[in-house]
């Protein structure tokens, strides 16, 4: 029996599988593996409640009798945009420090001794456009390259090293400047570029975009973006794997400086010069859109698109209260009240997220 039995199953070859089951298997085995979990109603409303306020916010001055005539007006569009673009290349240039775990409280100066550079080489040295344009994003490259060697190589405190390169920048601004304004002389060309519109809006709203989509490939699709998330998870455990932690973040505050640096290049493009401000300004506000970015898309995570909406969020609300006839202080208390609602949200999401992955 046994051997007839063997010898039957074995002179009757295998019938081969159906082809349409086995594409249908090879279609659905990759699809099983792949597929993520849906959201949860609670995980939703983390994720896009900030996108749904910015909407409210918009839609709320639009119909609001004080601010209606002018907010949803294309002018007011091109006016918020124009000079928000700074405020944003700043809010990209924080995150990918914080990323990492770090704080940069020198991105607002940075941004305006590098627009004081750009400006006072055209204005004072006749330098032409473009080699100051270059020497301006060197002065931000050089500040952050300086600040990372501090940090990632001497291991002090971020918080305290860059609040010290801060304070420095602004006595050197209030040196150099004289507490004036330096415009007389700066190029047309570059004043064209910050005034000029392209497709309804400022044309310095092209460089935030494509330096928005560069940061968000970098963060999310590469390498050096995992081992920053990782650093800013755990960075001794981060250590242990095998990711260069000094070299990444010592590249990180190079990228925020060369941001910054960009950032007052455009600064000095939209205000027609370089102020005596030193930039802090220019640095509560980005640190707000940051930290709100880190409630929303990616909850508990710093993230370039969480980041934009948060820009979007607050330059729209600081503008609608500003038309709707709010009070010069009512700008500085929104930016501040933004800020500690944000750390404690994205604190919040973050040790919530932390908790999850433990699980």
């Amino acid at each position: 029996m046994t051997m007839s039995g063997v010898t039957s199953s074995a002179s009757s070859p295998p019938t081969p599988p159906s082809p349409a089951k086995s594409e249908r298997s090879e279609e659905t085995e990759p699809t099983r593996r792949t597929r993520r979990p849906a959201l949860s109603p609670g995980q939703l409303a983390e994720r896009y409640t900030l996108p749904a306020l910015a909407v409210a916010v918009a839609v709320f001055f639009s119909l609001y009798p004080p601010s209606a005539a002018v907010f949803p007006t294309s002018a007011n569009l091109s006016v918020v945009t124009g000079n928000q673009s700074v405020i944003a290349l700043l809010a990209l240039a924080a995150l990918a420090p914080l990323a990492a775990g770090y704080f940069d409280f020198s991105l607002g100066a940075n941004a305006a001794t590098s627009s004081l550079v750009c400006a006072a080489l055209m204005a004072r040295h006749g330098v032409g456009v473009v080699p100051a344009v270059l020497a301006a994003v060197a002065t931000g490259v050089l500040i952050g390259l300086v600040n990372g060697i501090m940090v990632a190589r001497f291991q002090m405190s971020s918080f305290i090293t860059t609040l010290g390169s801060a304070t420095l920048l602004g006595g050197v601004i209030q040196w150099y400047s004289g507490g004036q304004t330096i415009s007389a002389g700066v190029s047309p060309a570059l004043l064209d570029f910050g005034s000029e519109q392209w497709l309804g809006l400022p044309r310095v709203v092209s460089v935030v975009v494509v330096l928005g989509a560069l940061m968000w490939y970098l963060l999310g699709h590469t390498p050096y973006g995992r081992a920053l998330y990782a650093m800013g998870s755990n960075p001794r455990a981060a250590n242990l794997v095998g990711i260069r932690v000094r070299r990444n973040l010592l590249l990180t505050f190079v990228i925020a400086g060369a941001l910054a640096g960009i950032a007052g290049v455009l600064q000095t493009a939209r205000v027609g010069g370089a102020t005596a401000d030193s930039g802090t300004s220019l640095l509560f506000p980005a640190l707000a859109a940051v930290f709100l970015g880190a409630t929303a898309i990616e909850p508990g995570r710093f993230n370039v698109l969480g980041t934009m909406i948060g820009v979007v969020f607050v330059s729209e609300t600081v503008s609608g209260l500003t038309l709707a006839g709010a009070s010069d202080w009512v700008d500085p208390v929104f930016n501040g009240a933004a800020l500690l609602l944000a750390v404690g949200l994205s604190t919040y999401f973050g040790r919530r997220r932390a908790a999850g992955a433990a699980v």
